[in-house]
């Protein structure tokens, strides 16, 4: 009987260390894998922060051409533009 068990023993050793071995390879493998996968996929690209473009309020923007109007209103009251030339240059501002 002592025989039987050392055989046993010796199986049950044997089968121990060859699932241990066995689920080590199976998990470097699986490691290789997922960092052959990693390497393989295309790099996304990174989102870059562009700060929106400056805006203007529109009252600035009214606030500046009633000026050139008056401006131009001067010239013609000074008799430097003629109405021509005064009508010209008021629908280029108000376009």
């Amino acid at each position: 009987m002592p025989g039987l068990l050392r055989g046993i023993a010796r199986t049950a050793v044997v089968a121990g260390t060859a699932t241990a071995v066995s689920n080590r390879v199976s998990r470097r493998q699986a490691g290789r894998w997922a960092q052959q996968d990693y390497e393989q996929q295309e790099p996304q690209p990174q989102a870059v922060y562009q700060p929106p473009p400056p805006t203007q309020p529109v009252e600035d923007e009214m606030t500046a051409r009633i000026g050139q109007l008056k401006e131009l209103a001067e010239l013609k009251a000074q008799g430097v533009l003629t109405d021509e030339e005064f009508a010209a240059q008021k629908r280029r501002l108000l376009g």
